[in-house]
Formats: structure tokens, C-alpha cells, sequence
């Protein structure tokens, strides 16, 4: 169970690593869109790390 908490907290990190680098340049994480920018990066890359943290939090209370 503490590896997949921790699998869902790595995630989350990275995420938002990359929604960071995406407000840089969101070109280079979203290659495979046809309009790539700033709004989408925070939708799908925040939304991503939201959720992978939130899993974490969930699983931390119940194991």
C-alpha cells in the first residue's frame, strides 16, 4: 500500500513539474494538439496533479 501511495505522490509531482514547464513553454507537452497553450496545459496537467494528490490524501487515511 505505501507503494502505491507513494506511485500517486510521484505523480502528482511530476505533474505539476510539468504544468510549470508547460506555462514556459506549453508547446513542448502538448505536441500532439493542434492549438497549443497556456489554458490547456493548466487544464490537463492541473487536473492531473489534483487528482493524483487526491488519491494520495484518500489512501493516506485509509491504510
Amino acid at each position: 500500500m505505501d507503494n502505491v501511495r507513494l506511485f500517486f505522490l510521484l505523480l502528482s509531482l511530476a505533474a505539476l513539474l510539468f504544468m510549470v514547464a508547460g506555462l514556459f513553454k506549453p508547446w513542448l507537452l502538448l505536441w500532439w494538439e493542434d492549438v497549443q497553450n497556456r489554458r490547456k496545459v493548466i487544464k490537463l496537467y492541473g487536473s492531473i496533479a489534483l487528482l493524483s494528490y487526491l488519491v494520495y490524501l484518500g489512501l493516506r487515511f485509509v491504510g
